[in-house]
């Protein structure tokens, strides 16, 4: 994807930082823009192993608090059930939280990678011109230029990766019934978002639906369980305690 291009000079991708050497070897030469773009990676890769060694430790706490609540002797002590609801609840908020950043990550790979095959100047720019062929009426700036997209199906694994760590820990967290109401909540705003990171690009008007879902995962970073302040205050002052 990043060296092929700056070896052979081929313009089949976007040109953005990683090849600016292709149109403008005044700035940077190509030798330069290879060891840029190598030493870019590999911290891009070391921030990518970290992530999924997260949500790989996410799992795996949503398996031992399932795995330990379902023994028979916390089963039948009504005190030791509570305190592993309330932990089940602190385990959910922060894999909801770890979701939502993930999403947002994925959604900022995708933009970048939609932008630069657009003809706006800058993504400001495109994103106001979207939203006017929108509100008013105006031309719809979606005239892109082919190019491959790669990073479309990098950000997809992300996405899918944090995704997947939120429906286990749902899956083995929702019997619990005081949970239910704040999981439904939660499964409802990572479907919002995700969907608003998926149809990036998709349609005129599309980043209404980001800014909504963009929205809504900043309020969730706060409070995962879209609460009214005063319970939200309540529940953090019970934790505290």
């Amino acid at each position: 994807m990043r060296l092929l291009p700056l070896l052979d000079g081929s313009e089949r991708y976007a040109i953005d930082w990683g090849s600016l050497a292709i149109v403008r070897p005044e700035i940077i030469s190509v030798p330069q823009a290879i060891v840029f773009t190598g030493a870019a990676y590999l911290y891009m890769c070391l921030c990518f192993y970290l992530m999924f060694v997260g949500l790989i430790l996410l799992y795996t706490i949503a398996f031992d608090l399932w795995d330990i609540s379902s023994n028979s002797e916390i089963e039948a002590d009504s005190s030791q059930q509570q305190e592993a609801s309330q932990i089940g609840h602190r385990v959910m908020r922060g894999i909801f939280r770890c979701t939502v950043l993930g999403v947002l990550i994925a959604a900022c790979m995708k933009l970048q990678s939609f932008y630069l095959t657009s003809s706006s100047e800058n993504i400001i720019a495109w994103f106001v011109e979207d939203l006017q062929s929108v509100l008013l009426n105006h031309e719809d700036p979606s005239d892109s230029i082919i190019y491959s997209m790669p990073t479309h199906y990098s950000s997809l694994l992300v996405a899918l990766a944090a995704c997947v760590v939120f429906v286990y820990g749902c899956a083995r967290t929702g019997a619990d019934s005081q949970l239910q109401l704040n999981l439904g909540k939660m499964i409802l705003a990572v479907g919002l978002i995700t969907l608003g990171y998926l149809l990036i690009g998709a349609f005129a008007g599309f980043s209404i639906l980001l800014s909504v879902a963009v929205f809504t995962a900043i309020y969730g970073l706060f409070d995962p369980a879209y609460q009214p302040r005063r319970y939200f205050t309540r529940e953090e002052n019970h934790d505290v305690s």
